[in-house]
């Protein structure tokens, strides 16, 4: 039987559209809930950019496909682009960390050897990262400029939905990745449970995506730099150093169920870092590592179970990787020893991106759990009990 090519290409186009659509509409129905700033968590000492987000990065792109049917499919997509052109004929300096390595982050393994990222860095679930690594390299052969290729090296990490989702039935499809690349825009981000954190957990509590900035003066000038987690991890939360979970006895090692299994500690968060700060990719896994040290702020165990991977990417035009046989311009590279600005600010973000995608996660239920979303009231009489 011969396949109607032209046929399926309409479906898929048809299917790439209804997603985001279906995306905005779950997204607009959402609760909305404060950020951190709106309760006085403001972690560090640098301002944030404008968005206080990762797409304060000028160029930088952030798109989700949201995938909730029925009453077990609980999961979706988060594409982040580098850049607007052609990321394959314009790679960025890119670095990846590990801070444990119970996880899947396909492509790893080329970033590390060659330092530099060629296609849009893709969250999942832990069973879609096969489907999505064949969705990005299709994307990127299908961009203009690219007939010749006949490699791709796409970076797709994960974290396990499992609890809330029906992560066995496999529910991503080519399509959804599609969406979220192709919905992938500047400007401000969905938080919460959107996207690749749409199941997701963190602390016992609803997690998702959260995204944070900071403007820096490193080197003489000034630079942005953004960050944007998948959390979906447990240890003992500690929010602006007010020890929450052992307040509200919530936590990986007290005596109520999230003591064991799948809700104590165990989980994963991956973490997304840009910068327009011309660094090369040694210097980009040093501030890659900040970030996964930024966990320890919200009291993360960083347990045996917990994959937690950074990847940390420039996107200053005069430092990418041109494809082809072009000369090498002359690259002007941020000294090592102006990086300490960054650390902190990757330190920064990374803690209050965290805050952000717990705050902004609404309760969801599925698969035949319910996972509540933190209680901000709570929240909001602990950190005014503070000492001052």
């Amino acid at each position: 039987m011969r396949l109607d090519t032209r046929s399926i290409g309409r479906r898929r186009r048809i299917a790439a559209l209804l997603v985001p659509l279906a995306m905005a509409l779950t997204s607009s129905a959402q609760e909305v809930r404060p950020r951190a700033r709106d309760l006085g968590v403001a972690p560090g000492v640098f301002p944030p950019g404008p968005l206080n987000a990762i797409t304060d990065v000028a160029g930088v792109r952030v798109g989700h496909a949201t995938i909730i049917e029925g009453d077990r499919v609980r999961t979706g997509v988060t594409a982040i682009l580098p850049h607007g052109g052609n990321l394959f004929q314009d790679k960025v300096p890119g670095a990846v960390f590990v801070g444990n390595a119970f996880g899947k982050l396909a492509g790893s393994t080329q970033v590390d050897e060659l330092g530099t990222i060629e296609t849009p860095i893709v969250l999942t679930n832990t069973l879609s990262v096969g489907v999505a690594v064949a969705a990005t390299a299709a994307w990127t052969l299908a961009q203009p400029g690219n007939g010749d290729v006949r490699s791709v090296n796409a970076l797709v990490g994960e974290t396990n939905d499992g609890g809330l989702n029906d992560i066995r039935g496999q529910h991503v499809t080519k399509d959804h990745v599609l969406a979220a690349i192709g919905a992938a825009r500047e400007g401000p981000i969905d938080e919460g449970s959107v996207g690749a954190g749409t199941g997701t957990q963190c602390f016992g509590w609803k997690g998702g995506i959260g995204t944070s900035s900071r403007s820096v003066p490193a080197g003489g000038a000034r630079y942005l730099l953004g960050v944007l987690v998948q959390t979906n991890f447990g240890g003992v939360l500690t929010i602006d150093g007010v020890p929450v979970g052992q307040r509200l006895g919530r936590h990986a090692f007290g005596p109520s169920p999230l003591g064991s299994g799948r809700d104590g500690a165990d989980g994963s968060c991956m973490i997304v870092v840009a910068t327009d700060a011309p660094i090369d990719a040694r210097d980009l896994k040093r501030l890659a590592a900040r970030a996964i040290f930024g966990l320890a702020r919200t009291g993360s165990s960083f347990s045996h179970g917990s994959g937690d991977y950074a990847i940390a990417f420039s996107t200053d035009a005069g430092i990418r990787s041109a494809t082809g046989g072009r000369t090498p311009a002359p690259k002007t590279i941020l000294p090592s020893d102006a990086m300490s600005p960054l650390f902190q600010a990757a330190l920064e973000a990374t803690e209050e991106a965290v805050y952000n995608s717990l705050f902004r996660a609404t309760t969801m239920e599925g698969n035949g759990r319910r996972v509540d979303a933190i209680p901000l009231d709570r929240v909001r009489e602990l950190l005014a009990a503070r000492p001052r």
